[in-house]
């Protein structure tokens, strides 16, 4: 039998990306939307092995991607980041939705610190000789969840690489406010619950997957 997974698409002229309305952090982009329901396909697997560091038990097998809602993107998701709060992010999420997505919130965040942790410190460059290093991807995702606990209504210290209990203090209230059952609407003026899950374990597995990518020689 076929497994589905529920997909929220945001689509520009230039790029698209495909989020899972219920796996936090399953979210690839492509210049099409094709292009992006493709690359979500791709990830499953990947994912799944966050999803069983959560405890959660995932879709495997035959699994099949399924677009149940398609919204206009903007300039961010132009850029590279998925951006809009879907209908799907807007559900209220109880005291059990919200350790479900603490949970996968805080999966994703500990791939990436494993991920870093392993990978060289000079990654390959990319087809044009671009891309951070190791180091400063690290800076670049604790400088990130920063300004991402802020769109959430928080107000914590921004942590530096290295300081281990400055950054378990700004995701320990990250997941705090997952945790907190929620109406739906945004607890701030710009996020919803569902939708900071989304965008913080995105940003996190996105950076993981790169340095996986970036760690070995490229293919000649």
């Amino acid at each position: 039998m076929t497994a589905k997974i529920g997909v929220a698409v945001e689509e520009t002229a230039k790029r698209s990306f495909a989020s899972a309305v219920d796996w936090p952090g399953l979210s690839r982009s492509g210049r099409t939307v094709a292009a992006a329901v493709e690359a979500l396909g791709a990830a499953i697997d990947r994912y799944a092995v966050v999803a069983a560091a959560a405890g959660e038990p995932f879709p495997t097998g035959d699994v099949a991607v399924d677009v149940v809602e398609t919204n206009p993107g903007n300039g961010g998701t132009e850029f590279g980041a998925p951006m809009v709060v879907a209908d799907a992010d807007r559900r209220p999420t109880s005291a059990a939705d919200g350790e479900r997505l603490a949970r996968l919130v805080g999966a994703a965040w500990s791939a990436f610190d494993a991920t870093a942790a392993a990978a060289p410190g000079e990654l390959r460059k990319g087809p044009r000789g671009g891309g951070r290093d190791t180091s400063k991807i690290v800076e670049h995702v604790l400088g990130a969840d920063h300004a991402y606990a802020r769109a959430m209504g928080l107000r914590v210290p921004a942590p530096r690489a290295g300081d281990r209990a400055a950054i378990d203090d700004l995701r320990a209230a990250v997941l705090d406010v997952l945790r907190a059952p929620s109406d739906g609407p945004p607890r701030t003026s710009r996020w919803t619950v569902r939708y900071a899950a989304q965008r913080i374990a995105w940003h996190a597995l996105d950076h993981a997957w790169e340095i996986e990518d970036r760690s070995t020689p490229a293919a000649r």
